[in-house]
């Protein structure tokens, strides 16, 4: 059971550094339409939790520094509650 919980939680947090990645990659082709499906879907997935670090980190010299500290902060997030899960095994 408790194996079960920790694969589910593990591969939310997969999934989503996916959608970043895929957004962060995706932010480099100019011909983009950021709102037309399946790009707004996107956007507006990844955008709620990456403008979290966008307030705290501006862009620096034109270059958003912010998915990378989303993606650790992601990262350290999944191995904290996959420590929780599994002391409570």
């Amino acid at each position: 059971m408790v194996n079960n919980l920790i694969f589910v939680v593990n591969s939310f947090f997969q999934i989503y550094f996916w959608l970043i990645l895929v957004r962060c990659l995706l932010s480099f082709v100019p011909s983009i339409d950021w709102y037309k499906q399946p790009f707004a879907g996107l956007r507006d997935c990844t955008d709620l939790y990456l403008n979290l670090f966008r307030k705290i980190i501006p862009p620096f010299g034109g270059i958003d520094f912010s998915p990378i500290i989303a993606v650790i902060a992601l990262q350290i997030l999944n191995y904290i509650l996959i420590w929780i899960i599994f002391m409570f095994k």
